[in-house]
């Protein structure tokens, strides 16, 4: 039977002399021998031992698993069990690491995007993008409510033009008028804005966010703090904030 030394080994498997004495000291690859010399001897049983050591250290299992795995009489029984604990920790992680690569991407387009950017630019998008989840609640309660509406609309515009039911369009004005707004109220109180001169958080009057210039997610507003007047940065209003009892005019 063939016997292989330290290095041997550890060229057949592709590893360092290092990792197959590492191995060792943690009693996972105990050499089959020693030779006359003191030198380690590995058989060719410890080589297939040692690649799947390799291969389990690849997909992220610990020293201390492998250990407990070369040891199992039966590992069938806990080898499932490990790799979908394995897998579950993984997933976690790129997880996490996708989360982090969103934030360094909305970072630098934040950074390119910002002519006079800073380290408080940098607080403003923190705030932004941590605040996102909260914002798409308040768009997504506008949507959905605001299909409805525009379903009966467009219901009212066919029936009036195919069988003259005028009074579809009456229906229709008596739902849309009050939900615009009770809407008109609710994304008003739900959101505010990031001065980026500033960088205070504030709530403008209502006529001015209503009928200001905006993009996706900036509106050309003046700040209340510092009386800039620019795009700001739309975020869903602070939880601490006080709602207002009447809405600026």
């Amino acid at each position: 039977m063939s016997q292989y030394t330290t290095g041997e080994i550890a060229r057949l498997c592709g590893v360092t002399v290092r990792t197959v004495q590492y191995y060792d000291t943690r009693g996972i690859l105990v050499p089959r021998a020693l030779s006359e010399g003191g030198r380690r001897l590995y058989s060719e049983d410890d080589v297939r031992k040692l690649k799947i050591i390799c291969f389990l250290r690849e997909i992220g299992l610990s020293i201390d698993t492998i250990g407990s795995l070369l040891a199992e009489p039966e590992p069938g029984n806990v080898v499932l069990l490990l790799l979908e604990q394995q897998r579950q920790a993984l997933s976690e992680e790129l997880r996490v690491r996708e989360e982090q690569i969103q934030k360094i991407d909305e970072l630098m387009r934040s950074v390119r995007q910002t002519p006079s950017f800073s380290i408080e630019s940098i607080g403003d998008v923190a705030y932004i993008m941590n605040n996102r989840k909260e914002l798409q609640k308040v768009h997504r309660l506008m949507l959905l409510t605001g299909l409805p509406v525009t379903a009966l609309q467009w219901a009212a515009i066919i029936l009036t033009a195919i069988y003259g039911w005028w009074w579809m369009l009456i229906v229709w004005a008596a739902v849309a008028v009050p939900w615009g707004v009770w809407i008109s109220r609710y994304y008003y109180l739900h959101v505010a804005y990031i001065c980026p001169q500033c960088h205070e958080t504030f709530r403008p009057a209502l006529k001015e966010m209503l009928f200001a210039p905006h993009t996706t997610r900036t509106r050309k507003l003046t700040c209340t703090n510092c009386c800039h007047h620019g795009f700001c940065v739309e975020v869903a209003a602070p939880k601490n904030w006080t709602v207002k009892k009447e809405i600026t005019k």
